[in-house]
């Protein structure tokens, strides 16, 4: 085992100058993927709030400002540092419905959950677990932190480009099967141009409903209780249930109703753990359990630890090659042991052997000078193997509306989800992964103006499978926010959009920040890269033996390398992959930093 001690020399700092300086102050730093939450944050902060107001106003912004990634219909995944305390993690990963079966899809006609449409949705978990984080952590009434996305939701804000184009491309299917979508995102029979502002008066109106429904002036905590409560049994419920009782087109092409009912919504509960974590070189690395997806950076870590430095920069040809059959066994791993139910029915703890140092030895010593053009879970006694269907990636196309807006698999830009980090001057830190819900998800609810996700897509309809559909159980979700920490000290907390590719991303940065000793904004603005050897989480599920796509500024002896190794390389544009953004603190300084992603000139840093 290689100390765990970083080499700030280890690598070759990236050539030119970064996009943005790394930020540095004491006061308080926010990083998001849009700037209007960014900016939102960092008001929190100057106003007197603490980090959880701030990421909880900045997260509602994100619904009103990045509707085609997220919405209160979707789903969260945080983790939390309150200064001097543990890391925590909030589970916004809502459930599936009781009258979600496989025995019913299968009634249905479908042999897998459909991409889009109501039969997809899980209960919504991403309101409740920011109000969680509200109540537990922050310190504001809850009419100050709506303030922000209610002046965005009525004023509105202009659309970006990929807003623009993500209602473009479901303009017709709006007009044709989902008319109270045409009626909220079509403005004079058409999407917004690039500019125009968007408005958006319905989920205003729902915000303020929920308000009314705990008057001011009482207890904060009893207030967000009750707003809660209404959220769950009230107004909210019965009308999303509605809708989806209403029969829709499904990306499956037919006609279905959802199977969500109120009693889904009240039965919800958020639910909190202590993470999952791993040291490595020095630096204590904190994920959520494995009903997420986030046990794969740890594993990752894990068997990179057992390389020398040369062996791991993101940047060399050897570097990419051991990095990414590193993630291509960690995320065989996944496939085949991770769900909701591994942890309570398996006959020993995951934990003690995925994360085992002796697992982690056996793994790294299946890294060969050549790529793998295998799917190669390991042989974990006590865990019950599932086999995925290895489905070859171009042999089905998506429907409209599928899958998560993420980067496609060929490299070519779709979108994102959401990310936020906050710290204050107190030290107290955040880390928030808000998805699923966006526009292009299922029919819009009027009264509501927002719709439900379609996590349940990421289930399968084979009982065997540790992520199998069931009542009650969570689909294992791609939300997989980041927090480290030194002897017992949150240093930092971090996290992208990007469905798989989240810990693929993530784990570049730790490598060049941890080994490489990069700054964050320079980490951020490295050539980015990642995997498609993988059963992919959202529908068509597609797997690519050997598949790595990479941004084109590794450079094409790079890229030659890897050929010869052989990975079938696809070369994406240089400013495509990656949607980091990361806040830090020094525990013996206090100083703050912040960085933010500078691709597809949205998201930002703030602070000071």
């Amino acid at each position: 085992m290689l100390s765990h001690l970083a080499n700030p020399a280890a690598f070759t700092p990236p050539a030119g100058h970064t996009t943005r300086p790394t930020l540095e102050g004491w006061f308080g730093m926010a990083a998001s993927t849009h700037w209007l939450a960014t900016a939102s944050a960092q008001s929190v902060l100057e106003r007197g709030g603490n980090a959880y107001d701030a990421a909880v106003a900045a997260a509602f912004v994100l619904h009103a400002v990045e509707p085609h990634l997220n919405g209160p219909g979707g789903d969260m995944v945080a983790l939390v540092a309150p200064a001097g305390r543990a890391p925590v993690v909030v589970d916004g990963q809502g459930p599936a419905p009781s009258g979600a079966t496989i025995e019913h899809m299968l009634g249905e006609g479908l042999t897998e959950v459909p991409g889009s449409g109501a039969l997809a949705a899980a209960v919504p978990g991403a309101v409740p677990a920011l109000l969680h984080v509200l109540r537990e952590h922050g310190t504001w009434d809850l009419d100050d932190v709506w303030a922000y996305a209610l002046a965005y939701l009525d004023d509105g804000h202009p659309a970006g480009a990929q807003l623009s184009s993500v209602i473009a491309t479901m303009a017709d299917h709006f007009r044709e099967h989902w008319p109270s979508s045409a009626a909220l995102w079509l403005r004079d029979g058409g999407p917004p141009r690039v500019g125009d502002v968007v408005t958006n008066a319905a989920y205003a109106a729902t915000l303020r409903r929920l308000l009314a429904s705990a008057p001011r002036g009482g207890d904060r905590a009893a207030r967000i209780d009750a707003v809660l409560e209404e959220w769950r049994s009230g107004f909210v419920a019965a009308a999303a249930v509605d809708v989806a009782a209403t029969r829709h087109r499904h990306s499956s092409g037919g006609e279905h109703v959802g199977v969500i009912g109120r009693e889904d919504f009240a039965a919800a509960a958020v639910r909190t753990e202590e993470p999952l974590s791993v040291d490595f070189r020095g630096v204590t690395v904190h994920k959520a359990g494995f009903w997420t997806q986030g046990p794969v950076l740890l594993q990752a870590l894990a068997i990179l630890d057992h390389f020398p430095d040369d062996h791991v920069d993101p940047s060399t040809a050897l570097g990419v090659h051991t990095v990414a059959e590193a993630l291509k066994l960690a995320m065989a791993d996944r496939d085949t042991y991770y769900g909701d139910a591994v942890e309570r029915t398996a006959h020993v703890d995951p934990r003690t052997v995925l994360l085992s140092p002796a697992y982690a030895a056996a793994r790294a010593a299946q890294i060969a000078e050549t790529a793998s053009r295998e799917h190669r879970p390991g042989d974990v006694p006590g865990l019950t193997a599932w086999r995925a269907p290895l489905t070859r990636a171009g042999g089905s196309a998506a429907g409209i509306g599928t899958g998560e807006p993420t980067v496609a698999r060929d490299g070519r830009t779709r979108g994102d989800t959401c990310h936020v980090d906050v710290v204050d001057r107190h030290g107290n830190m955040a880390s928030l992964t808000p998805s699923g819900g966006w526009l292009q998800s299922s029919p819009t609810i009027p009264s509501l103006g927002f719709c439900l996700g379609t996590r349940l897509q990421m289930t399968w309809l084979d009982a065997a499978s540790p992520s199998a559909l069931r009542p009650g159980t969570r689909p294992r979700t791609t939300l997989s926010p980041t927090l480290l920490s030194r002897s017992g000290v949150a240093t930092s907390a971090l996290g992208t959009p990007g469905g798989d590719q989240q810990d693929q991303w993530q784990l570049l940065y730790l490598l060049r920040t941890i080994v490489g000793g990069h700054t964050p904004q320079q980490a951020i603005d490295a050539p980015a890269f990642h995997t498609t050897a993988l059963v992919g989480s959202f529908w068509p599920r597609e797997w690519s033996p050997a598949g790595l796509v990479v941004e084109d500024r590794l450079g094409v002896a790079v890229v030659a390398e890897l050929e010869r190794r052989g990975h079938a390389v696809t070369v994406a544009d240089g400013w495509s992959l990656g949607r980091l953004s990361a806040v830090t603190r020094d525990p013996v300084t206090g100083r703050l930093g912040a960085a933010a992603n500078a691709r597809g000139a949205q998201g930002y840093a703030a602070g000071r």
